[in-house]
């Protein structure tokens, strides 16, 4: 009598799955890990800053008390800024108004002859707008009023924060931003590719602002 085969099932091999569980324990690692050194810069950013708002507004103060013009506040800013900071941190780009670009700060000449607005995006970094002429207005999501801020004031857009912004007429500022920089960039970024098609002016920006980061790591300044 022939017996029938008894009918067998291969032995299910675990090696998918182990590698399964390989994946997601090193995703949770790298998670992990890029989360424990963003907690560690994030408590040090602090000790990076070699500019402080207050000091940045009395300097455009005094220079605004000595010249009437703009073109001579911003040399002045310049000046005062090389006195109190010698070395490589003040190297002022006089085509795009870079007077200090590093990771952890930036600080520009910002403004229009013209008259703009706009959305000023939400970022990782603390944003001061000192006015040296003209007149800037801005609106919060869940306010009712316009903030005016004229020459003199000081505008500061606080870290995570996202407004709308307005300068009715001519109107330029010294912008100065503090914490992580270099997150700040796609939004620049979006508008050339999405808008403006203008890739040589984001050509020298990014030049210059990438050469400036550079040399300042270079000079131990994050």
């Amino acid at each position: 009598m022939v017996k029938a085969a008894a009918s067998r099932r291969p032995p299910s091999s675990s090696k998918p799955e182990t590698k399964s569980n390989w994946k997601y324990l090193l995703l949770a690692t790298v998670i992990g890990l890029s989360y424990l050194i963003c907690s560690v810069l994030e408590g040090m950013v602090d000790k990076f800053y070699i500019f402080t708002p207050e000091e940045l507004h009395a300097v455009a103060t005094v220079s605004m008390s000595r010249n009437s013009e703009t073109r001579g506040v911003i040399d002045d800013i310049v000046a005062q800024l090389k006195e109190s900071h010698p070395g490589r941190s003040i190297n002022l780009d006089e085509d795009m108004y870079i007077i200090h670009a590093s990771i952890t700060e930036y600080l520009i000449i910002f403004g229009t002859a013209l008259g703009t607005e706009g959305h000023t995006g939400r970022h990782t970094a603390d944003d001061y707008f000192s006015i040296l002429e003209g007149e800037q207005w801005a609106y919060e999501a869940d306010s009712l009023t316009k903030e005016v801020y004229p020459k003199g004031s000081v505008h500061h857009l606080k870290r995570g924060t996202v407004k709308q912004y307005k300068m009715p007429d001519t109107c330029w500022a010294m912008e100065y931003a503090r914490g992580w920089i270099p997150l700040m960039l796609p939004f620049g970024y979006a508008d050339t590719f999405f808008s403006t098609f203008d890739f040589h002016t984001l050509w020298r920006t990014s030049f210059i602002t990438g050469r400036e980061m550079i040399g300042n790591l270079l000079h131990g300044k994050v």
